[in-house]
């Protein structure tokens, strides 16, 4: 059963991760924990925190590709236990495109053991296509596209099975300010067009205000939650929303609260 708006969609409590030590001794590294989130239906959400922080591995426990020591996490009311739950997309910073498909060949990678008919895949393809603005790129191979536009299939890749939660780890991160901002009212715009809640986590103070519903705050490691900020922005907004006061007053207060943590971060290695 799906959770409805009222219902968070997914639950994390008391979750903690610590690594075992490194071949050849050394000790354990409590990486993450103990915290407790709650990920509402359709917002677009945010994780910022100091490098070494645990934003990554908080990203891959929800996305089943990493499993807590200690706490639970549930996806739609069920455990998330070792691996992706249907329901769950992942795009991750490397670009991951296959260079000897095209552009359709790679957004229909994950179809290919859906189950769904010939007929309903092409029309959640071509649904793609025209929804990330690709339809002319189509028979395009990746070598024949700028960064911004690769990554666009990959998160076309994502899109085409529907996710119900979409996981973005620094999907803009290899690319340059403008096309960062130009990406990041992409994916507005692929939110505002589905229910799909939206989990990014990112290094960019900027992206995070400009992007996001709400935003967590890590504190260095072991990774917990220091606060979560509500920007308060309508949902349909785009990058000229840097031009309100408000953006500049939101980013202050990230800075403001990561400030000692990335202090400590950094003197920690």
């Amino acid at each position: 059963m799906l959770a409805d708006a009222a219902t968070p969609l997914v639950t994390l409590r008391g979750i903690t991760r610590v690594f075992p030590p490194i071949a050849g001794g050394g000790q354990p590294i409590h990486a993450l924990g103990p915290l407790d989130l709650d990920l509402r239906t359709g917002e677009f959400f945010a994780v910022v925190g100091p490098s070494g922080c645990g934003k990554s591995t908080l990203f891959e426990l929800i996305a089943g590709l990493q499993q807590a020591n200690d706490g639970t996490i549930a996806f739609e009311g069920k455990p998330i236990t070792g691996k992706v739950p249907d329901g769950i997309g992942v795009v991750f910073q490397e670009d991951s495109c296959l260079p000897w498909r095209t552009v359709r060949g790679n957004i229909a990678l994950g179809l290919r053991k859906s189950g769904l008919s010939r007929a309903e895949q092409e029309t959640r393809i071509e649904h793609v296509l025209v929804l990330m603005n690709l339809v002319e790129f189509a028979s395009h191979y990746p070598a024949q596209l700028s960064g911004g536009m690769r990554q666009r299939v990959c998160i076309a890749r994502t899109l085409v099975m529907e996710p119900r939660l979409i996981l973005l780890d620094e999907p803009f991160a290899a690319l340059d300010q403008q096309t960062r901002l130009l990406m990041g009212e992409e994916v507005l715009r692929v939110w505002r067009s589905t229910s799909a809640t939206v989990f990014l986590i990112t290094h960019a103070l900027d992206e995070a205000a400009m992007l996001s519903d709400r935003i967590a705050v890590m504190s260095a490691r072991p990774g917990r939650i220091l606060d979560i900020v509500e920007t308060a922005w309508p949902r349909e907004r785009d990058s000229r929303i840097l031009e309100d006061e408000r953006f500049g007053a939101i980013s202050a207060r990230l800075w403001r609260l990561l400030r000692d943590e990335t202090i400590k971060a950094a003197d920690a290695h």
